[in-house]
Parts: C-alpha cells; structure tokens; sequence
C-alpha cells in the first residue's frame, strides 16, 4: 500500500517521539500543516473581455464568475472549495460573507466600477472535484490590459502563483503587452500556459493560434498552449455530450492541469516532505549511530567525543553573525537593496525624460488625456519590471545561502512566494493644477493692450512731421504689436501649463518610486527574516543532535559491560526502526 507524504510525516513522528526533540517534532508538524493547508494557486490573466471568466467556469462547469457582453471583473475572485457555495468580501483584514447572488454586485464592473469598493479581493467557495484536490483559480481583473496600473497588481501576483493561464481570444494576434507579460511571468512562475478562446467565433482562428505561436517562439517562449470554446464546453456541460466537449479543446486543459500543475505540485511536497523527514531521522540516526560506537569500543569513546565536539563547535558557530551564510545573507540584502532602488529610479528617470520631450512638444492640455494614460502605464510597466528582476535575484540569493550553509548537502529552502500587494494603490492620480485659460476675451483684452501701445507711440512720431495721431502708420503698428503681445501671452500661458505638468508628473513618478520602493524594501525584509530563521532553526536542531551524541557517549564510558550489551540491543533495534520509516518515505 503506497505512503501518502502526511502518512509518513505521522509515521516519522510516531518514530522520533520517544527521543524528546521537541525541535524536531516542530519541523515535522510544520511539514505536515504545509501538506494540509498548501493550495495549488492558478492564475488566470488577460487583457480586457478575453473570456477569462468563462474560462473560469467552464473549468469549473460551475457560473462561479459574472460573464455578461457588458460586465468585466474589477476585482480579483479567487476561487477555492468549500462544502457549500459561499462568497466572501476580503477588504484588509475584514472579511464579509454575502448571497452568493450578489457576487456580481461586488466583483464586475457595471457593480462596482473601478472597485470604488476597494475590496481586495472577493473570495468564492464551490464543492467542485478539482477545488477539493487544492486547486485555487484566482480570476484576474483585465480592465486597462496587462500594461496598465490595473495590470501592475496582477504582475505583482505572479510570484504568489504556482501556475498562470495567459488568456486572449481568437480575434487578433499577442499584443506587445502580452508577449512582455509572458516573458516576465516565466521568469518567477514555474508553470505557464497560452490559452486561445473563442474558437466558435472566429472561422480564422486556426490561422491566429499559428500566428502566435511564431510569436512565441520568436522570443523564445515555449509554453503549453491550447485553444478551447467556452461556449461549447458550457453546452456540453449542459447535454453531456462528449463529442462537443472534445470540439470545445477544454479535456486536453483540464489534463495539464491535473498533472502538470496539480501533479507537480504534489510532486514537489512529496520531495519536500522526504527531504524533511530524511533530515529529522539522520540527525537521530547520527546520535544513535555515535553512541553505539561508542558503547562497541569504549577505548575509542574520547576520540569520537573530540570529534562529536569539534562538529557542535562548527554548528554552533553557525549561529553566529559572523558565519559564511550570514554574512552572504546580510551583504546579499544589502546589494540587492540598493540594486532594486538604483534599477527602479533608472526607469523612472528614463520616463521622466521621454514624458518630459513630449510636453515640450506644445501644449500639454490637448494631449492631457492621453499623456497621463502613456505615464501611468509606462509607471506600472517599470514598477512590475522591477518587481520580477527584484524576485528572480531574491530567489538566487536564497539558493546562494543555502549553499554556503551547508556546500555538503542540499537544502530545502522556507516559501519564497512574497506577494508584494499592488504597488501602485496608494499612489495619487496624475493631475495638472493649471486652470489658467486665454480665450476670446483673453485674447481681445491683450491684443488691445498692446494695439494701444503701439497706436499711441507711432502716432506721437507721425504727429511730429505733421501726421494726425490716428495714421495708416500707427494702425498698423497697432495691429503688429496687438498681434505679438497676443502671441506673447499664448507662449507664456503655454510654457507655464508645460512647467505646471512637469511639476505634476515629477511629483507622481516620485510618489510611485517612493511606494514602489518601499514594497520592495519589505519584501527583502520578510525573505531576510525568513532565510534567517529557517538556517538558524537548522543550525539549533544540527547542535542539539551532536550535543546528545556527546552525552552519549560520555555515558557509555561509564556503563559497565552487561549495560552497553543491552544498549547495544536497543540501539539495533531503534535504528531498524527508523531506517524502516526511512523506506517507507522514500518508496
């Protein structure tokens, strides 16, 4: 009968029990809540009305998401199982349940535009087969597209995922955006896959799949990729008729799943519940193992202690602040701090500088609408960019600590998937505060001013040779100088809205640095605190097994010659023991 990984945790408790190692039996309790409560974490993104949410739900066979020609989700639905339908409001830490008939009330955006509710998230709970495996499916909102500020949260979700579904329909070709999005969603996701929806729809849709796949491979992506109808797979669903479920592409996306995202995972905390339980049994085994040499050759027993003494030195040391892995962990933080804060104020500066040249084009007012757009996408743009670079080099940090930690053997590293939360919420909106206008009366008003001048000087020079004030001359000065003091006003008018939106953009891209910046900061906190505890955590555990070993065999000097035969019994038998729950993990 096969082992589950939570059988064998119980099993290995049940071993070490007798041992008093209150240090290890937490290690393996912890291991055992990380089986129980770990779920499998699906992303699903995409530009605005790609079908994600119907996707969701012909998943699901379930109308888990408000799908309708003039709705679009505007709040992350994170959808997981439960033994009832139940829908939960997540704002902070207040969480409200609500009629399941509301959820499109909170999470679309005909109910709730813009998420003027400012809700996290909206959590649903279905009794659905593959939710009960610990698959979660997180419907992401589009609106704006992966490149907006919108997209920044979802791009900010990536590193919490363990797999993503990247979602756009049969209408067009991958959008730049798209092709970008992917590329940094391989980079911290160890599962992506291209999914093509509305297959029913578009009769080309054969030819566009084609298309993006030479996309793909262009940049040199290779994810898994599907086309599916979530119009069929809902009529199926419906008829139970299999032969339009096979047409709607859906089986072969429901298999990835169960084996690539489901099974990988459970392949991942199978070998990370092996590797725990291995780890807790050798430190047993090594005392064990220690005192029994000791007891067989009692000559030899002050040797073994100098060196059982010498190893709980080097544990020991290992705790201290000056050991190779805390010293890598400590400067790493530190270099890519300011490597994340110099790479984030390099992109804002080089917008900055292209927002700058276009309004010095002309008048920033006319182009108003659309230049804020271009700077607060390009802003999310670069915070997600960084946000991506700044994980990638986290986790190889990570890596490097474990190996100077211990070069000899591999080491399971605590959950790295930090979510930074978006960004970009509390950043103020780009706004210009110049209400300075020059219209018609505008305009008259200084075109007089400075008509009168002119009139008035040329006519005093015309009435020195016998002209009459008002002259051909002095008209036409009039008319040139109105002219030019009219001009005159329009440039300064214009040059003060352009240093006006100059002050304005420079102080967003600050306030977007300044909260971006600080998102990072604290996600290199928790990884430092994390890898700080989980090595320090090891190192106690490693000291505490050499420092029984020793009493052992100290102990086994003393004992007379019917003691140690009769611990050399146990031992035998306590070591078969273990070694029995040893292959019982790793089958």
């Amino acid at each position: 009968m096969t082992t589950t990984p939570i059988e064998a945790v119980d099993r290995a408790l049940a071993a070490i029990a007798r041992y008093e190692r209150p240090d290890l039996e937490a290690r393996l309790r912890q291991a055992r809540a990380r089986l129980r409560d770990d779920r499998v974490r699906l992303l699903v993104v995409g530009e605005f009305k790609q079908g994600k949410s119907m996707l969701v739900n012909g998943l699901l066979g379930a109308p888990v998401c408000p799908v309708f020609d003039d709705i679009a989700t505007s709040v992350p639905t994170v959808v997981r199982y439960a033994e009832q339908p139940v829908v939960t409001l997540v704002r902070g830490d207040s969480r409200v349940e609500v009629p399941v008939d509301q959820l499109p009330v909170y999470a679309s955006e005909s109910g709730n535009p813009g998420n003027r509710e400012r809700l996290d998230h909206v959590e649903v709970g279905i009794p659905r087969p593959i939710l009960g495996e610990g698959l979660e499916l997180v419907d992401t909102p589009g609106v704006g597209g992966l490149g907006s500020v919108h997209g920044a949260a979802t791009m900010s979700a990536l590193p919490t995922a363990d797999a993503v579904l990247l979602v756009s329909d049969a209408s067009q070709e991958y959008t730049a955006p798209e092709l970008e999005f992917l590329r940094n969603a391989v980079a911290v996701c160890p599962n992506v896959a291209c999914v093509i929806t509305k297959t029913d729809l578009y009769p080309d849709w054969r030819f566009v799949a084609a298309q993006n796949k030479a996309h793909l491979e262009g940049v040199g992506l290779e994810p898994s990729f599907f086309t599916v109808s979530s119009t069929l797979r809902w009529h199926a669903l419906q008829t139970g008729d299999q032969d339009v479920n096979r047409e709607s592409g859906y089986p072969p996306l429901v298999t990835y799943i169960r084996k690539k995202v489901l099974g990988e995972a459970e392949a991942l905390a199978r070998r990370s519940t092996a590797h725990d339980v291995h780890a807790v049994i050798d430190q047993i085994t090594s005392s064990l193992r220690a005192e029994e040499s000791a007891q067989s050759d009692p000559a030899s027993a002050q040797a073994l202690i100098d060196q059982l003494s010498a190893a709980e030195q080097r544990a020991a040391g290992l705790k201290e602040r000056s050991a190779r892995w805390q010293q890598t962990l400590s400067d790493g933080v530190a270099d890519l701090n300011a490597d994340v804060d110099y790479d984030l104020r390099d992109r804002m500066r080089e917008i900055v500088r292209e927002a700058e040249e276009s309004i010095m084009d002309g008048d920033p007012t006319k182009i108003w609408d659309q230049f804020t757009t271009w700077v607060q996408d390009t802003a999310a743009s670069a915070v997600s960019a960084n946000s991506v670079w700044a994980t990638q080099r986290a986790r190889w940090l990570a890596r490097r600590v474990a190996e100077h930690f211990d070069s000899d053997r591999e080491q399971t590293l605590p959950s790295l998937q930090t979510s930074s939360g978006d960004p970009l919420r509390a950043v103020r909106a780009l706004e210009v505060r110049s209400d300075e206008k020059f219209g018609v009366g505008g305009r008259l008003l200084n075109g007089l001013r400075g008509g009168y001048s002119g009139l008035l000087m040329f006519g005093l020079l015309g009435s020195a040779i016998g002209l009459s004030l008002i002259n051909p001359i002095s008209i036409g000065a009039a008319v040139l100088l109105g002219g030019k003091t009219i001009g005159d006003e329009r440039k300064r008018i214009v040059q003060r809205r352009q240093n006006d939106a100059k002050a304005a953009l420079r102080r967003y891209i600050d306030d977007v640095t300044f909260h971006a910046g600080k998102e990072s900061r604290d996600m290199l906190r928790v990884l430092q605190r994390d890898l700080r505890d989980h090595f320090t955590a090891l190192a106690d555990q490693l000291k505490r097994s050499l420092q029984e070993s020793i009493q052992s065999a100290q102990k086994s000097v003393k004992a007379s010659s019917a003691d140690r035969s009769a611990r050399l019994k146990e031992i035998a038998a306590e070591l078969a023991a273990l070694e029995k729950v040893r292959a019982e993990v790793t089958a």
